[in-house]
C-alpha cells in the first residue's frame, strides 16, 4: 500500500485483469459504497444471465 504514496506514476489506469482474486477484493474495498452496489448490481446481472442460460439448455434438453 505504501507504494502508492511513492509512486511517481501514480495517475496511471489501474486494471484489475492481471490480478489475483484477493487483489481485486481488495480494489472492491476501496470503492465507495455506491460504486460497490453498482459493481455488485452488475455481478448479479451475470450470474443470473448464465444461470438463467444453463436453465433453459436443461429445460430445452429434456423437451427433445
Amino acid at each position: 500500500m505504501a507504494e502508492l504514496f511513492y509512486d511517481n506514476d501514480s495517475l496511471r489506469e489501474v486494471s484489475s485483469m492481471d490480478k489475483t482474486l484477493m487483489e481485486r477484493v481488495s480494489l472492491i474495498d476501496s470503492l465507495t459504497k455506491e460504486e460497490q452496489r453498482t459493481l455488485f448490481t452488475v455481478l448479479d446481472a451475470f450470474v443470473a444471465k448464465r444461470k438463467f442460460k444453463s436453465t433453459l439448455k436443461t429445460v430445452l434438453q429434456d423437451i427433445e
